[in-house]
């Protein structure tokens, strides 16, 4: 495969865009795919707020499960080679879908979570979020006011974010570097990223294994991990 190598003082912004094929490449399960945890799981039991409201011990108990996942897993070279641009730019944000925290393990900062994070939790009473670090099972379960915390994860039915959103927008519209990574593009509004970048007048590269349903708006389309194409492309 012929990669070209980017020059990244040609770009005065650049996004890295990541979805689940970004984190299963490091061997964290994905929800969606073959073999994801919702041919084994019913979403509606563990990943919405009904189900919350409902059994809230149970959908700890699940998303303790999955923190646990994500600690038996570690960043891949492909997030390194991020970090790496990061610290040689000054301008690179990750803009992604994943909840794993797996860019901010491997030293990414500047990290625009679309879906929230396994790694933090929130009081709907009191308002507040905060990061719950702890490895593996969640620190506290409920709140010092009494109720019950809240994974701060965008479930099945949630709205998005829409501060996050405007800043993932606002990002991307001004970027002249778009990198897409591990993404099938299917789910709205991230799936409206790339035509986005493109119509902003960004350069706009795929790195992927699987052909996407956007495919075609990029200019570049590499088949490829993220481990073995980044280090080519950025000759890292």
């Amino acid at each position: 495969m012929d990669i070209k190598a980017i020059d990244i003082g040609k770009y005065k912004g650049i996004v890295f865009f990541t979805g689940a094929g970004m984190s299963a490449e490091s061997g964290v399960p994905t929800y969606r795919g073959q073999g994801g945890i919702w041919h084994e799981y019913n979403w509606q039991e563990y990943a919405c707020q009904e189900a919350w409201k409902t059994n809230p011990e149970k959908v700890f108990d699940f998303h303790d499960l999955r923190r646990e996942e994500a600690l038996k897993c570690f960043p891949h070279k492909g997030h390194e080679i991020i970090t790496d641009v990061q610290d040689s730019h000054p301008n690179v944000t990750v803009v992604t879908q994943n909840i794993d925290g797996m860019h901010q393990r491997a030293g990414t900062e500047n990290v625009i979570e679309l879906h929230g994070s396994i790694w933090r939790v929130r009081c709907e009473r009191e308002g507040w979020v905060k990061e719950d670090l702890a490895e593996g099972s969640f620190e506290n379960r409920k709140c010092d006011c009494g109720a019950w915390l809240r994974p701060d994860i965008i479930w099945f039915s949630d709205m998005l974010n829409q501060e996050v959103l405007k800043q993932a927008d606002e990002t991307i519209s001004n970027c002249e570097l778009f990198i897409s990574i591990g993404t099938s593009g299917v789910v709205w509004p991230a799936a409206g990223y790339p035509q986005l970048a493109k119509s902003s007048g960004a350069l706009c590269i795929e790195v992927n294994p699987e052909p996407g349903e956007q495919s075609y708006i990029y200019d570049s389309v590499y088949r490829g991990n993220a481990g073995d194409v980044l280090p080519r492309m950025f000759n890292m």
